[in-house]
């Protein structure tokens, strides 16, 4: 067993706040052990640390590098079999027949014209018959290594487990990265053919990153949309990169970007609202984002890498809560909406089985 995984564990039942973190395709397990259970959040932007941040609001939690042991290990997974087949005694947060009537009350809304888009969620909830975080960890890390992989936990925040590889923002004084990632379709071997709708949704988040970029950033370069794989499913991405303009800061790139159009909706502020009056839950962490904040932990660098929460699971106490959602346009049905968040949760049900 992977030594930061081992002290996992024992920072958890410490009651000790922790990170432990796979960049995609990287073979370096990266962790930062904070020294006491003080909640600590970002106030100028300029800490660096861990971050961990929810869907709504802007109390951005912070793992303070200089208050953390920084640890990390080389990381090769293992050639497990995982049986993923194994039975889980699971419940919707919310019916089927709810979740689409929520769906088509979105799509009413977008018929009326109070926006283009919106990105319905709901939760999965999982009886746990028993918890091993160092087995979980293990499954999780060696199940999906081209993923953003990570174990994050704060006793005043929760413990948290996910992985996706939908990137917010990537940054350093030189210039940033983000991406427009939306779209689903249930992986296999076969060619992937877009549909209008994914064809539309994904444009939805492409022109709303690169519109809301224009008057903080130059020389913006857009890649042509391509398939990524994600798990046990498929999304279209359009990588997009550029150079800040003078005067353009790490928050100001946060607030442009967070949430964007693929967990939240277009245009933000209506869509955001929705979810707000509809959705009859709180996200907390989910569609949030998290990661390195001003340094890279392998090179000391001033890098900041952020991802976004999306294939995500929170255990409370017996039970791990799943959350899966889906982007809603004037062309969604309802029933594959459903099946879309079904394929979704499959993701993270693999390593709880």
């Amino acid at each position: 067993m992977n030594p930061l995984i081992i002290k996992a564990q024992q920072h958890f039942k410490a009651g000790l706040p922790f990170a432990v973190y796979n960049k995609p395709n990287a073979d370096q397990l990266i962790g930062l052990f904070q020294c006491d259970n003080r909640l600590h959040y970002v106030a100028d932007f300029k800490e660096s640390g861990f971050v961990f941040a929810p869907f709504s609001g802007n109390r951005i939690v912070l793992i303070p590098a200089s208050e953390s042991e920084v640890l990390i290990e080389s990381f090769q997974p293992e050639a497990t079999v995982y049986n993923h087949q194994t039975p889980l005694d699971s419940q919707s947060g919310i019916s089927k027949e709810d979740y689409k009537a929520l769906v088509n009350r979105a799509i009413q809304a977008i018929g009326a014209g109070d926006f283009e888009k919106v990105v319905l969620s709901r939760t999965e909830i999982v009886k746990l018959q028993q918890f091993d975080l160092r087995i979980v960890l293990k499954k999780l890390f060696e199940s999906y290594p081209s993923a953003f992989t990570y174990c994050f936990f704060h006793p005043k925040v929760g413990l948290w487990l996910g992985g996706f590889s939908e990137q917010l923002l990537r940054m350093n004084p030189g210039g940033f990265q983000t991406m427009a990632v939306a779209g689903t379709q249930p992986f296999h071997e076969n060619q992937i053919i877009w549909g209008d709708k994914e064809k539309a949704e994904q444009q939805f988040v492409t022109d709303f990153i690169v519109d809301s970029l224009q008057g903080q950033s130059t020389s913006l370069k857009i890649s042509e949309p391509y398939t990524m794989r994600a798990g046990n499913v498929m999304h279209i991405k359009t990588d997009i990169q550029g150079k800040l303009k003078a005067g353009a800061g790490l928050k100001e790139m946060i607030e442009i970007l967070h949430p964007t159009p693929a967990v939240c909706g277009f245009p933000k502020e209506p869509a955001r609202q929705f979810l707000l009056e509809n959705e009859g839950y709180d996200r907390e962490c989910y569609s949030g984002f998290l990661g390195e904040f001003n340094i890279d932990f392998t090179t000391n660098a001033n890098t900041t890498d952020l991802y976004v929460n999306l294939r995500c699971l929170q255990i409370k106490q017996n039970e791990a809560i799943l959350y899966v959602g889906g982007g809603i346009t004037k062309d969604s049905d309802p029933e594959n909406e459903w099946q879309e968040t079904v394929n979704k949760s499959l993701t993270m049900k693999h390593i709880l089985a």
